[in-house]
């Protein structure tokens, strides 16, 4: 028979095929003895079986019901258990890392009996009622297939009526109001009933996530990302551990390097974002502003010691940069997720090399973890700010993807994607991002959010897709009705309007702001020698790559170039040659009426008198190229008529 669920003590990161990236991570910390919250995955076979037929395997019931059972008996509570219930996270997880892109449902198990269970003291009350709300919301919308900004826009309302920032400022009995809400939604748009029975919220939670792989943002992802649509996804289903207790608790999301300059922590500060009182979503999602993890230190000292020997812990494991998800209940620290982090073309020259560094990796290794594309990124220009007449800045925020993008303002996915399609450059403006934005992600030259840190939903897509992005800039104000930002100095930003975005500095000006050649450019332009101790980091580290490439290549690269220019260019580059002189470039431009006279002249002595003219120029071309490539072999392609 079949396995199709695997408990983590059964698993390594070794079976990601099988596991998913996060059910194959969440098996290694389990075993390295890190505290992970128990439970097991379901795999990816069991998926493709149900996307093939329209119906999970037979066994999967059985096997389901087995590792709940043990589950159960291990924490001496069962799901749905009406006085102290067992609730449980469902999370997708496909072998390659698509974030956000899948469903994710968290507070399985709970009911309105339950509820009143979870809540049965005065200071968890609310807390039991924030977990049925986001339960609810997460169920209807990914389940039971409620467009998710209506609960937003009824959470929206209520926030309103009571002039609070965010939904960590309604009490008990407004929540209790919504999930009341959400549930009437439900049942308006579905003609059903939210689910009360926990085995139900179960089976339909892992189908779900199954179908939420063929979804359009997954599709869109796997399609950008050359992810193989026939993977499939595993899921994930743990025991809840609880950021939304109090002050004393909260989730963040870490990295052991900075993924935008790939810096290591110094002195041991972490590189990540923290919410107290708040489960994991509200973290990535960018729905209420972070705190940095110098912060968590002071705030919880003991849980921020441990999650930095962890961090070590698993970064030498791995060998490289991780991202880490966690969650602090009542001041016990839980990992909830490892993976290798995405990562800025800066980034991954710098880790590269500082592994190599460290030991942990050879120079081998450090060189095949960086790529052409990574490179020609870091070639690209930058803004010149040295003009006095530069725009004016209108907003700054966390630099979460760095890079220089110029484009006109843009609100929503939908009106990316259509001036996109015509020509236009753009710039997505949203409050947050979410995973339905990628399609204006991806259409878009750069991103720019009113809330979130380098760990939202914007930063860790724009990082991985190479965009540039600015997030957290909280002096402006987006409203997406009227199509405009407002700074805190009152200036409005209207769509249409040209901005440029500093994903490097954090800085968005208005207008398009000149560009300016990098330091990575000018490295090769000077022909690649060794930079002084006054470079930047990101050239030597980039000298440090190329030299390796030079020492371990057995190819020879040759350009193709047709002008003394070029040549010159070329052998700065470090080409060995040119592979291919095109005769026929030499003719174009202000050449093209003599090659022409050639060609159409009536008489030989017409002709004679263009080849003459054409002579000396030709004549001029090959003594630059080949003085360029002093040395070295030029291969001569001859016109042919």
């Amino acid at each position: 028979m079949t396995t199709y669920v695997y408990g983590f003590s059964q698993g390594s990161r070794e079976m990601a095929g099988l596991l998913g990236g996060k059910g194959a991570n969440l098996a290694e910390m389990a075993r390295m003895g890190l505290p992970v919250p128990p439970g097991f995955t379901v795999t990816t076979e069991a998926c493709r079986v149900f996307l093939a037929t329209g119906e999970p395997p037979p066994e999967l019931e059985g096997q389901l019901a087995r590792h709940l059972a043990a589950l159960e008996r291990a924490a001496g509570r069962r799901l749905g258990q009406v006085d102290d219930p067992l609730l449980l996270s469902v999370r997708s997880g496909a072998r390659f890392s698509m974030p956000g892109m899948m469903d994710t449902i968290l507070d399985i198990g709970l009911n309105d009996l339950s509820v009143l269970g979870l809540g049965k003291t005065p200071e968890r009350e609310r807390f039991a009622w924030d977990s049925y709300r986001r339960l609810v919301q997460m169920f209807g919308s990914a389940v039971m297939g409620v467009d998710s900004a209506l609960f937003e826009a009824l959470a929206d309302g209520l926030e309103r009526q009571h002039k609070v920032a965010d939904d960590s400022r309604l009490d008990t009995v407004d929540l209790i109001r919504l999930v009341e809400a959400f549930k009437d939604l439900i049942a308006e748009r579905t003609g059903e009933e939210f689910p009360q029975d926990p085995s139900e919220q179960l089976r339909r939670a892992v189908l779900a996530v199954f179908s939420s792989w063929d979804g359009e943002r997954a599709r869109i992802y796997r399609r950008r990302e050359h992810i193989p649509d026939d993977l499939g996804t595993a899921v994930s289903i743990q025991t809840m551990v609880f950021g939304n207790l109090g002050p004393d608790s909260g989730s963040g999301v870490a990295f052991t390097r900075d993924p935008a300059t790939g810096r290591p922590g110094a002195y041991g500060e972490a590189y990540g974002d923290y919410l107290p009182n708040a489960q994991g979503e509200d973290v990535v999602a960018g729905v209420r502003n972070t705190v940095s993890l110098q912060q968590l230190a002071d705030l919880d000292p003991g849980s921020y010691k441990e999650l930095c020997a962890h961090m070590d812990r698993l970064e030498a494991h791995y060998q490289d940069m991780c991202d880490i998800e966690f969650t602090i209940e009542r001041g016990k620290l839980w990992m909830l997720q490892t993976r290798v982090g995405k990562r800025t073309a800066q980034a991954a020259f710098a880790v590269a090399a500082q592994l190599a560094d460290e030991g942990l990796i050879s120079p081998q290794e450090a060189l095949a973890r960086v790529d052409g594309d990574a490179l020609a990124h870091l070639m690209f220009p930058r803004f010149d700010t040295s003009d006095p007449d530069v725009g004016a800045v209108v907003a700054r925020g966390v630099p979460a993807s760095p890079g220089a993008a110029v484009g006109a303002v843009v609100f929503d996915s939908a009106e990316a994607v259509r001036r996109d399609g015509a020509g236009e450059r753009v710039v997505l403006v949203r409050q947050e991002t979410t995973p339905d934005d990628l399609p204006g992600m991806i259409a878009a030259q750069a991103v720019l959010t009113a809330r979130g840190g380098k760990t939202s939903h914007a930063a860790v897509v724009a990082r991985g897709m190479g965009k540039v992005c600015v997030c957290g800039a909280q002096g402006i104000t987006v409203d997406p009705v009227e199509r405009s930002f407002t700074t805190a100095d009152g200036v409005t930003v209207t769509e249409g309007t040209v901005v440029s975005v500093d994903g490097t500095d954090g800085v968005v000006r208005l207008g398009a702001v000149p560009l300016a050649e990098s330091e990575v450019m000018r490295y090769f332009e000077a022909g690649g020698r060794a930079p002084d101790g006054e470079a930047q980091q990101v050239v030597r580290d980039v000298h440090r790559m190329m030299a390796l490439a030079d020492s371990a290549r057995r190819l020879e690269v040759r350009a193709n170039a047709d002008t003394p220019e070029d040549a010159a260019r070329a052998r700065r580059f470090g080409a060995r040659g040119i592979g291919l002189c095109r005769t026929e470039h030499m003719f174009l431009g202000d050449r093209r009426p003599l090659v022409e006279a050639v060609i159409l002249a009536d008489s030989a002595a017409g002709r004679t008198q263009a080849l003459a003219a054409l002579l000396p120029l030709q004549r001029q071309d090959f003594t630059g190229i080949l003085e360029a490539m002093d040395g070295l072999p030029v291969t001569v392609r001859l016109l042919d008529p």
